[in-house]
């Protein structure tokens, strides 16, 4: 049996000292503030085993880590109607990249960019009676954890800056793909991407798509279907236009966000979640990325 507890404690050794530990995302005022030296790793086993180092129960910022909770959320609203309005293939372009969506009529080529991710919020804004405390609720619910909450100073500073947003809903709206309010949806988005939460809560509520769409209670909240194909998506394009590289390096389905954490997993295995603020030039972790490399190497587990 492989010895988790040693090698993840390891990796972190490893990596924790590291010179070159990225830039922490500044285009949102709040996540300036982050101590780049932040790290930490946890990892959550379908046997019930968990693991950690360092700084796995800091809260950070998950910030695009949510899209992959609205999505499994608007799917189970949705279905395969989801996909009429957003498609599913790597946009080879950064995150808030707007000109495929001009070209392609206001159909976002996925959900975890940000207008895909928009066009999500518009259908959960449509789905939920209050949608912030209902997502909250859900995120809470599949996590086990009713101390998760949002960080109101982020989604605030998200606001005041969110310029490029702005103009993607905008744009979706010209094109008749968004069927709420701009203010509304952008509010609601503004704030999935504000929770605030640890390695460990976010590799709680990841289980779900690890255990065929049941959560840590057992409690089915999407279907088999949907969980494989949300983890399809993860993998092709969680990480922007470093996806490829991702699949390449680490061979898991993973998403990651600018608030620094990674979360990837193997189906029927593990979730495993890392958190170091400091990104790369693609808005990826940069120490999460190497940990995340050096785990599935020394493993040998992955979906390759």
């Amino acid at each position: 049996m492989l010895d988790f507890n040693t090698i993840i404690n390891n990796i972190h050794s490893d990596l924790k000292n590291e010179v070159v530990k990225g830039v922490v995302a500044s285009y949102i005022p709040e996540l300036s503030k982050q101590d780049v030296n932040h790290f930490g790793i946890f990892m959550q086993h379908m046997d019930g085993r968990t693991f950690m180092a360092g700084d796995a129960n800091v809260p950070f910022s998950i910030q695009s880590i949510s899209k992959v909770l609205t999505l499994s959320k608007a799917i189970a609203f949705e279905d395969n109607n989801l996909w009429t309005r957003v498609d599913v293939e790597p946009s080879g372009n950064p995150f808030n990249h707007l000109s495929l969506l001009e070209l392609e009529n206001g159909i976002p080529r996925n959900p975890l960019i940000n207008a895909g991710a928009i066009v999500v919020a518009d259908i959960l804004c449509t789905q939920f009676k209050n949608p912030k405390a209902d997502f909250l609720q859900y995120v809470r619910d599949i996590s086990n954890d009713q101390s998760i909450n949002y960080n109101y100073k982020v989604a605030a500073s998200e606001k005041l800056t969110g310029y490029n947003n702005y103009a993607a809903a905008n744009l979706l709206k010209s094109f008749g793909n968004l069927h709420n309010d701009v203010e509304v949806v952008l509010d609601f988005y503004f704030h999935q991407c504000a929770l605030e939460m640890t390695c460990a809560q976010v590799a709680k509520a990841f289980y779900v798509f690890a255990n065929s769409g049941k959560c840590v209670n057992n409690k089915q909240h999407v279907t088999v279907s949907q969980a494989k194909r949300i983890n399809a998506i993860m993998l092709t394009c969680g990480f922007y236009d470093e996806s490829g590289e991702f699949a390449f390096e680490v061979g898991l389905p993973g998403k990651s966000g600018v608030g620094g954490g990674i979360v990837a997993l193997l189906p029927n295995k593990f979730v495993i979640t890392t958190w170091s603020p400091g990104l790369n030039a693609k808005g990826n972790s940069l120490i999460g990325m190497q940990a995340l490399e050096q785990f599935t190497t020394q493993t040998n587990l992955s979906i390759f």
